[in-house]
């Protein structure tokens, strides 16, 4: 299909041998490599050689270069997972285009650990100031709109050696084991420790489908649960779509559950079952909003009123919090207030990454 055919102990480019399969896509496999110049791992990411892969493999480059340039300039490039070096080989199906990167396992790692209670809020503001920060960088020195922030999007790393080891070795998490706590009991698979977690640092990672704020490259961005109401519903979009989805990761990280779940019906579909979750989450949609959107006839037959579902169950954030993950009374109205400007309807009403960085609720 085009992928470029690795065996383990291959070496790229006279550096990078590969060591095993992280990952396999629909444009690239993703293997674990060791820099045997630096004695180092890294993640290679080997593009697919097709034709109609290249000129997406050429976007994706241009992109990871910008970040790399813009970086030196600006201290909160840090936060995103820059391009270490990239080169171009001959393989069995043609040019491939290798992009060798820092490696690090994903926020969805250790929220399989914290599931039933959402991470430590001192951990879950440190991170959002991380990914906010990089987003601003993206948004303001790149131009770029990352289109799909997600837990596994946003990769762990520690300055300490032993402890970045430990991460380290959970980079392929997702085919081994979970980034776990160390319990009470001293149970050796539990190796985290709690202390450990705000030495941890998180940077976004894969901007294999973000395009530029005045070049988007796809109408269908974003992952579902993730996924801003102006893209639902075929409205042009910017960078405020990066920030609904990062609301959305905001709740996941201190709840342990998706703010979104939408899930098809027998007479409705995903989307359509989505767009009536933010609803009852959020409240209607404005009529001249709803109406004036490119996709509004098919999920609306009259302003407010869905097509296909007619029955909605209004909930407040309030009572997702209080109820059913038995938040303190104080705790749930701070944040609340930090989530509600992420979410707003309206693109160009809603926060930015420099203003989610002001919120009291953060550095509280």
């Amino acid at each position: 299909g085009g992928h470029h055919p690795v065996r383990e102990g291959e070496v790229f480019n006279a550096r990078y041998q590969a060591l095993r399969e992280l990952g396999c896509g629909a444009f690239a496999t993703v293997w674990l490599c060791q820099d045997v110049r630096k004695k180092k791992n890294v993640a290679v990411k080997v593009l697919k050689s097709r034709e109609g892969f290249a000129e997406a493999a050429q976007d994706e480059l241009a992109l990871l270069r910008c970040v790399r340039i813009m970086k030196k300039k600006d201290q909160a490039g840090e936060h995103i997972v820059c391009l270490l070096d990239d080169f171009r080989m001959i393989g069995g199906n043609g040019f491939h285009i290798l992009l060798p990167r820092a490696l690090g396992p994903s926020l969805r790692c250790l929220l399989g650990s914290y599931a039933a209670q959402g991470l430590p809020l001192p951990f879950v503001k440190k991170s959002l100031q991380q990914v906010l920060a990089g987003l601003h960088f993206l948004h303001g020195c790149c131009r770029i709109i990352h289109t799909d922030i997600k837990p596994e999007n946003v990769l762990l790393y520690a300055r300490d050696k032993s402890l970045q080891k430990l991460l380290l070795d959970a980079a392929d998490c997702g085919q081994r084991t979970n980034v776990r706590r160390k319990g009470a009991g001293g149970d050796p698979g539990h190796w985290l420790e709690d202390s450990d977690l705000m030495s941890i640092e998180v940077k976004i990672a894969d901007l294999g489908s973000a395009c530029w704020t005045y070049k988007p490259f796809s109408k269908e961005i974003q992952t579902q649960p993730y996924r801003a109401l102006e893209v639902l519903l075929g409205l042009d979009y910017g960078t405020p779509a990066d920030i609904w989805s990062t609301g959305c990761l905001a709740f996941e990280m201190a709840t342990g559950e998706p703010l979104f779940d939408p899930q098809p019906g027998k007479y409705f579909s995903r989307d359509d079952d989505h767009v009536a979750r933010i609803i009852e989450l959020l409240g209607r949609i404005p009529p001249q909003m709803a109406l004036s959107w490119n996709k509004s006839t098919k999920f609306f037959r009259r302003p407010g009123a869905l097509l296909r579902i007619s029955r909605l169950s209004p909930r407040s954030l309030h009572t997702i919090l209080a109820d059913r993950h038995k938040w303190r009374r104080h705790e749930a109205p701070p944040f609340i207030s930090f989530l509600l400007p992420a979410l707003r309807y309206a693109p160009e009403k809603r926060a930015t990454a420099a203003q989610c960085l002001q919120h009291a609720w953060l550095s509280a």
